[in-house]
């Protein structure tokens, strides 16, 4: 009963970085994501987020929705696969394109590697939505 109550009561008021289980952190102006779950980092890894002309948004969110496989309503049904949306349509999810991993190339979107973006797909399913923030940096 505690135990939901305080749940109940950080999800109301928003979990903090601190709190979190998993976070991803995003840096755009290295392009890459660095991954840490209980205060450890596990991963850094390349990304490519927005290119001239689009934006990626800077912020802190707890993801909104997950899934295993995604095609882009707005562009062309691109295949978007572990895909963990954080706000509207934007997502940290898998990419073919690993040549642009490590510079601006997306719509706004963070790109990944396909199996990096299936290992962080299985650390937020693992912590669940609650327990994870994604966090865009300039």
């Amino acid at each position: 009963m505690l135990f939901s109550a305080v749940l109940a009561l950080g999800l109301l008021v928003g979990l903090s970085e601190a709190d979190a289980g998993v976070v991803a952190r995003v840096d755009l102006s290295a392009q890459t994501m660095t991954v840490s779950r209980d205060g450890t980092v596990l991963h850094r890894w390349p990304v490519s987020t927005a290119r001239a002309g689009y934006r990626t948004p800077t912020g802190s969110w707890t993801p909104k929705r997950l899934h295993r496989m995604w095609y882009s309503r707005k562009y062309d049904l691109s295949p978007m696969p572990y895909a963990v949306f954080y706000s509207g349509g934007y997502a940290v999810h898998g990419t073919g394109a690993v040549r642009s991993l490590g510079r601006p190339a997306s719509h706004g979107c963070v790109r990944l590697r396909t199996s990096n973006a299936r290992v962080f797909y299985a650390l937020v399913k693992d912590a669940g939505r609650a327990n994870t923030r994604i966090v865009i940096q300039r």
